[in-house]
């Protein structure tokens, strides 16, 4: 409700009714904050279990742990992604017109693009090909590549043992891709469901590498990929993938919160 309708349900001054919730009930009104999922009681016990699980035995292993995690996941690399709030806005006088943001269509010019880091930066890129899907056959694929390039550029995570942190999508738990990791030997950490908060890809990589992207129009594939991996190497030079090293701090913020999504992190 608004002041107005308390006022006049109350029958007094809006001034009044303002008042007295703020001075004397002390409330305030607060925005609604977007969260992934609306979480249900079993859902926020598994991320409380799973963040106290990673939480305890980081703490045993320290950043030896954090050190062999490899972090996978998959996003939707289009021709145009528009600018956030913060970016289009602009210095203006008083009484000057806010600015206009128009709203525009997406074209078919898009990409499913598979990525996986660890702390030292991007190891693997793979541009899943326009009209295919990732399936579990794909996904297998993805996971001998990775194991090549580890092979080339990390000889050292190998023999220390991989951790592969990746979502519970079909693709990712079917039984061909189970086999490899366990031919591999590579440990696969606990994940909850509706957990992006907990994905550095989601949390970390992904709106780093879309951030200079927006509000730029790519008009084909090709522009759009070779953008795309100048981005990831620009990441990778300057060290500002931080989020497998900022885990801890997640996985803390979801005990505090009994499971339920952190706002602010």
């Amino acid at each position: 409700m608004t002041c107005e309708e308390i006022a006049h349900s109350a029958g007094i001054s809006r001034a009044s009714a303002y008042r007295i919730l703020t001075e004397r009930l002390h409330k305030r009104r607060i925005a609604a904050r977007c969260v992934p999922h609306d979480l249900s009681e079993e859902q926020k016990c598994r991320r409380l279990e799973t963040a106290q699980q990673l939480l305890h035995r980081f703490r045993e292993e320290e950043k030896e742990f954090l050190q062999k995690v490899v972090a996978i996941d998959e996003t939707w690399i289009r021709d145009f992604e528009p600018e956030l709030n913060s970016q289009s806005s602009v210095w203006r006088g008083k009484g000057s017109p806010r600015p206009k943001k128009f709203k525009r269509a997406q074209s078919n010019v898009k990409q499913i693009t598979i990525i996986a880091y660890d702390c030292k930066g991007v190891i693997m890129t793979d541009r899943v090909p326009s009209g295919t899907t990732v399936t579990a056959a794909y996904y297998r694929q993805c996971l001998q590549k990775l194991t090549r390039k580890m092979h080339a550029n990390r000889p050292d995570l190998l023999e220390n043992g991989v951790l592969i942190l990746h979502d519970n999508t079909r693709p990712h738990l079917g039984k061909d891709v189970r086999e490899l990791l366990d031919g591999y030997s590579l440990e696969v950490l606990p994940h909850p469901p509706y957990s992006p908060d907990m994905s550095p890809p989601d949390f970390d990589l992904f709106p780093k590498l879309k951030i200079n992207m927006r509000g730029v129009r790519f008009s084909t594939l090709e522009y759009l990929s070779a953008s795309v991996t100048q981005r990831v190497r620009q990441l990778s030079c300057s060290r500002d993938l931080t989020g497998i090293m900022d885990l801890p701090k997640r996985w803390d913020a979801v005990i505090r919160q009994q499971g339920d999504y952190t706002e602010g992190l």
